[in-house]
């Protein structure tokens, strides 16, 4: 079936057009031939409605036949512009015949005067109409085409930042598990005991990480229970040395977030920050939500006497371009270094399970 004819709003709307096309019909013949409107429009919406079909469906095929791509400007107008010209042609028969059906109905008062004047302006407005259908159906070709290829391109896009995701957190898995299993090798000559307690926990934390990590977007309160997770690890490493405080706004634990971004951040902040420093240092966590934007700040203590780092490392990188991955400008990491501490302020945009 004609794609105009796909849906009943689109019919009705097609039709209703042509029932507005034959009434300007029957206007310009009572106006021109001084025709009563009764037989004006007896002739002319019937005519009207034949015209529709018939149109719709060569101007469909015709097009099908002639595709713009692959058969040029030219070739088109050329074939459009003979067919226009026969649509009026038959147009005009049509009316011929339809004029003369009324004496044979024994209705001969219904018939109008169907001289010269009125087989032109039949003939002329049929070609004109058949190839103003042509040139919109062509436009509606071109206008579907674009939206195809918009949202094959859409598609596109969301595969490929599907897939640099994936590769982005496949990153962050071994990187951990190096650092994790070198804390392990450490303490298996110290205390063997906190050795096996430390591969239990890390046990447990690949096991939830890798159920997370296979989501799109978690909640941030398992976010956060997947760096406390962490955390015990390293505390049986670094025991009192590792301080962790937290200042966590309950409105902000449902928002939704990208799995393992706080794991590397906090990673780096125990590796370069707190575990440089002989007497050890504070861990601060801080999560706010305020109106659509979600607030996190990771804050460690450093070394004030150390040089700053050259660069942000793996982790921070990662955590940067998975961000812009996942919401573009939207969202923003700003990493800071001043005097003895080092902090990470994460803003995105607010997102929860149900929006």
């Amino acid at each position: 079936m004609h794609d105009l004819f796909a849906s009943r709003r689109s019919t009705m709307l097609y039709f209703f057009a042509w029932l507005m096309l034959g009434g300007v019909l029957a206007g310009l013949i009572a106006l021109v031939r001084d025709e009563a409107w009764l037989n004006a429009l007896l002739f002319a919406l019937p005519l009207a409605m034949l015209f529709a079909v018939g149109t719709a469906y060569s101007v469909y095929y015709l097009s099908r036949a002639f595709p713009l791509a692959d058969k040029g400007l030219g070739q088109v107008l050329g074939v459009f512009s003979v067919a226009s010209l026969l649509s009026g042609l038959a147009w005009a028969m049509v009316a011929s015949i339809w004029n003369a059906l009324w004496p044979l109905a024994e209705l001969p008062g219904l018939a109008i005067m169907l001289d010269r004047v009125v087989i032109a302006m039949v003939l002329g407005l049929g070609t004109l109409l058949y190839g103003l259908c042509g040139v919109g159906h062509y436009l509606l070709v071109e206008h579907a085409l674009s939206q195809a290829a918009a949202q094959r391109a859409l598609e596109s896009r969301v595969l490929a930042q599907e897939a640099e995701l994936q590769m982005l957190r496949l990153q962050i898995d071994p990187h951990f598990l190096f650092n994790s299993l070198n804390s392990i090798s450490a303490l298996t000559s110290q205390d063997a005991g906190k050795a096996r307690q430390m591969t239990l926990l890390l046990a447990d934390f690949l096991r939830t990480s890798l159920r997370l990590g296979a989501a799109e977007r978690i909640a941030l309160a398992d976010e956060l229970g997947l760096v406390r997770q962490f955390l015990a690890i390293e505390k049986i490493r670094f025991g009192d040395r590792l301080m962790l405080e937290e200042w966590i706004d309950e409105a902000s634990l449902q928002c939704l977030v990208p799995p393992l971004l706080l794991q590397p951040l906090v990673e780096n902040a125990v590796k370069h920050g707190l575990s440089q420093l002989p007497q050890g240092g504070l861990l601060r966590l801080r999560t706010e939500r305020s109106g659509a934007q979600l607030r996190i700040v990771v804050d460690n203590s450093v070394d004030a006497d150390a040089p700053a780092r050259a660069r942000g490392g793996i982790g921070l990188a990662n955590v940067s371009r998975r961000l812009a991955v996942a919401c573009g400008s939207a969202a923003s990491l700003v990493a800071r270094r001043e005097a003895d501490r080092f902090s990470v302020e994460i803003e995105m945009p607010v997102e929860t399970a149900g929006e």
